[in-house]
């Protein structure tokens, strides 16, 4: 069986990155360029630092910046709409995963307009033609859409998110600019991290990791555990330093892996807190990502107990379970470092059947690693948390939980649930 790998044709690295861009349009030959970001970068002038580069070169341009923090369907019509009235015939996209999701959307229907509806996008859709030419600058060290194949969609009318995976979709030149990343907040530098954090954790457990995946996913969680506290720090005094380009490199190398392998539980029922509570994508999955690596211990607590040692855990005499322990404490311990909350506020206690129904993750448990003995692992949750599922009526074998894993995710899902839901 064959390994298929897919990165950008061309990727930027380092401060004044955004420079390269002017010349990457003119030597292709594009004449109007489609800007696509979120309205608080065009707000605070961090939109302005590209599109000032794009004026001095004398590069005509359009923006569009009605992109929700969860870019809807509805955020992607519209685009579709503006990038043809402005007879444009490329897209930089600057922003975090909102931008850069929205604009891998529209470059693919603006090319492959059957699939206008965007709900038929949902998956592997067999679009024809790649995307709009994109150059993908991100402002946050975490999503990596801008060297991924995936993006990430919300449907309010159904009240979930759905997950468009297509090769056709890649950006063809990444600018990973730390410079570009200077107004994050504390709090969003905190979250984005944790993302890439679990982007890197559970791509390298992930049944499709193999050695190419494995080589990025390892050294991005070194250059993230090493660097986040950095970056939040950083973020909270004003002052740039080598965290926040450590960030940037890390949370790239973090897509370079799992975009290739894929990812897991954390990721599906984190889209599903989003989609019920908008609770932050990075929040999400920080909160849900030591119950993740829990569940999955049983079947790679040796891939565990290496990204401990990633994690600068010094595992001397430890045994792998212990190690794998280690790993889980870890990630806790970061994630208190950097202020993630470990509750989910707006989730009340009588709701957790809701979101352990839905669909929302489900192109995302293919690759997931624990999913054998399905019944062994029901029964050791029930005892683990019996207060937990007594209270909530126990494990339901329907929704995103029984996708191919039958009976033992809805008790997960509820466990995990719980966990981000209480005190």
């Amino acid at each position: 069986m064959a390994n298929r790998f897919v990165l950008n044709t061309i990727s930027y690295h380092g401060s004044g990155a955004i420079k390269e861009i002017p010349g990457e349009l003119q030597r292709r030959g594009y004449k109007k360029i489609f800007v696509c970001s979120d309205p608080d970068l065009v707000k605070f002038g961090v939109t302005a630092k590209v599109t000032d580069e794009l004026d001095a070169a004398g590069i005509a341009w359009s923006l569009y910046s009605e992109i929700k923090p969860n870019p809807t369907i509805q955020n992607v019509k519209d685009g579709v709409e503006a990038f043809k009235a402005a007879e444009a015939d490329a897209i930089v996209t600057i922003g975090g995963g909102s931008s850069m999701d929205t604009a891998k959307a529209i470059g693919i229907i603006i090319n492959n307009p059957e699939f206008a509806d965007v709900r038929s996008l949902e998956g592997v859709a067999p679009t024809k033609n790649h995307a709009v030419f994109t150059i993908a600058v991100p402002t946050t060290a975490g999503t990596a859409a801008e060297v991924t194949i995936n993006y990430v969609i919300t449907d309010p009318e159904k009240v979930r998110k759905f997950v468009c995976v297509d090769t056709n979709d890649a950006p063809e030149v990444a600018v990973v600019d730390p410079d570009m990343m200077a107004s994050m907040p504390a709090g969003l530098t905190a979250s984005t991290g944790m993302d890439a954090l679990t982007h890197a954790i559970e791509g390298y457990t992930t049944k499709g990791a193999w050695e190419l995946s494995d080589m990025f996913h390892f050294e991005a969680i070194k250059l993230i555990s090493e660097n986040l506290r950095d970056s939040v720090a950083e973020a909270k005094s004003g002052q740039p330093g080598s965290g926040r380009e450590g960030m940037a490199l890390g949370q790239y190398v973090a897509g370079m892996g799992f975009s290739n392998v894929g990812l897991g539980i954390d990721h599906a029922m984190a889209h599903t807190l989003s989609a019920h509570y908008d609770t932050p994508h990075g929040v999400a999955c920080a909160m849900l990502l030591p119950i993740a690596m829990e569940f999955n211990k049983p079947v790679c607590a040796e891939r565990l107990a290496k990204v401990a040692v990633a994690m600068g855990v010094d595992t001397t005499g430890m045994s792998t379970d212990e190690a794998a322990d280690a790993a889980i404490a870890a990630v806790k311990q970061l994630s208190a470092d950097v202020n993630i909350p470990h509750v989910c506020e707006a989730m009340k206690a009588d709701e957790i059947e809701v979101p352990g129904q839905g669909r929302h993750g489900r192109r995302l448990l293919p690759g997931q690693p624990a999913r054998g003995d399905a019944r062994r692992r029901h029964r050791a949750l029930q005892e683990d948390l019996p207060g937990c599922l007594a209270q909530f009526g126990g494990p339901s074998p329907v929704g995103v939980w029984s996708f191919d894993v039958p009976l033992a995710p809805p008790c997960y899902a509820r466990r995990a649930f719980c966990a981000a839901s209480m005190p």
